[in-house]
């Protein structure tokens, strides 16, 4: 895998983290189409090595994978440097927005505004959902796992690090059995 510089890492992620509304999750899919088709600094098991390890660990899920995609790609310094460019615009944004949105807020327009970016974003969430279910390595086991987890945080309020902790546990029992049989 080649190593790539720090600035292109920024560039990428500060574009990344421009354009996209909606958190970490809406981001997977400008990250799929940037780093792995356009860019190929990694190949889609890489990226759902990444959301695996962004969801997995403290922090926003966009800040998580980009220091996941910066280091993989870049090193310590390219994780640097994707996690400031994908946080710098947020920032920025949020400084200009929080000083303009005090003067509008009370507009109907902005409100308005307001429930059509909800909706969109909420399509680009069910978009990385849609592109990562595809690209899942299939199984019986895995589809019982994906079932119980989804009725567990959906409908049981389980905490969703005990699901992922429980799906670790149950992935490394299932490795254990697979390498037994072979």
């Amino acid at each position: 895998m080649q190593k790539v510089k720090s600035r292109e890492l920024f560039a990428a992620f500060f574009r990344i983290g421009l354009f996209t509304f909606g958190g970490g999750y809406a981001m997977i899919p400008l990250i799929e189409r940037d780093v792995v088709t356009k860019k190929q600094w990694m190949k889609d098991e890489d990226l759902l090595d990444m959301v695996a390890l962004a969801e997995s660990t403290p922090g926003p899920v966009a800040v998580n994978a980009a220091t996941f995609v910066g280091r993989q790609v870049g090193g310590y310094a390219g994780a640097a440097a994707a996690t400031l460019g994908v946080v710098l615009p947020s920032f920025l944004i949020i400084l200009a927005v929080g000083y303009l949105l005090q003067m509008v807020m009370h507009s109907r327009l902005v409100r308005d505004a307001f429930l059509g970016i909800r909706a969109s974003v909420l399509v680009l969430i069910a978009s990385a959902m849609i592109s990562l279910l595809r690209k899942m390595q299939w199984s019986k086991g895995g589809i019982c796992l994906l079932i119980a987890a989804l009725t567990a945080v959906a409908f049981f309020d389980v905490s969703p690090i005990l699901v992922l902790l429980a799906a670790a546990g149950a992935g490394i029992a299932a490795g254990a059995v697979r390498r037994r049989r072979a």
